[in-house]
């Protein structure tokens, strides 16, 4: 009796410990996308979850530690999202074109934009960025390349190495759309722009 006693108190403890660290993402997340990472502490957002800074250290390596725990919990925001678009989608290349929208839609979102395109590269760098991304965002482009070539909608070759031209391509525009001063305004020109070019790929 014991025994399991001692094995539900370390269930109970782990999942405080879940709650707490969702608790605390959580508010990062909202922080960082509001505010910036500059403009925001640890000690601000542990306060703002309910704990001390110490009890922030003890969930995560620090400001840096948590900003790439945010990081990539945006990216898994977007990543759903594209493959939610995918699954209703009437056949591969609609899922492949509207998913590419969405990624840009994506890139309006403030929270986003902040978090993944402004922040993002000045703290963790390009190389640990891009990392990550790939292993979101470029395996659902790759999947949908790969589905859009095995029912015929466009060549076939190299997909992985397109996958990752068109890709780098879709990242530029989020990065204007992101460095715009009027997102939503310049939304239409550059999703048309990049349907034009994703167009590019359709087979003749």
């Amino acid at each position: 009796m014991p025994a399991k006693d001692g094995a539900v108190a370390r269930r109970t403890q782990a999942e405080r410990s879940s709650a707490t660290s969702s608790r605390l993402l959580a508010t990062a997340e909202e922080m960082f996308g509001r505010d910036g990472y500059a403009a925001t502490s640890l000690a601000a957002v542990a306060a703002a979850a309910g704990m001390t800074k110490g009890a922030a250290y003890h969930h995560f390596p620090g400001k840096a530690g948590l900003f790439r725990e945010v990081f990539v919990r945006r990216l898994r925001w977007a990543a759903a999202a594209l493959e939610r678009v995918a699954v209703h989608a009437p056949d591969p290349w609609s899922a492949l074109r509207e998913g590419c929208r969405t990624f840009l839609e994506c890139c309006t979102d403030p929270g986003f934009r902040q978090i993944v395109l402004l922040d993002g590269p000045a703290v963790l760098g390009w190389d640990a960025v891009r990392e990550i991304e790939y292993e979101h965002l470029l395996r659902v482009l790759r999947d949908g390349m790969r589905a859009a070539a095995a029912e015929g909608w466009i060549a076939g070759g190299d997909l992985d190495v397109r996958s990752q031209l068109v890709f780098g391509a879709l990242c530029e525009a989020g990065m204007m759309l992101a460095r715009s001063p009027d997102p939503e305004g310049v939304f239409p020109a550059v999703a048309g722009e990049a349907e034009r070019l994703l167009g590019a790929l359709v087979r003749g």
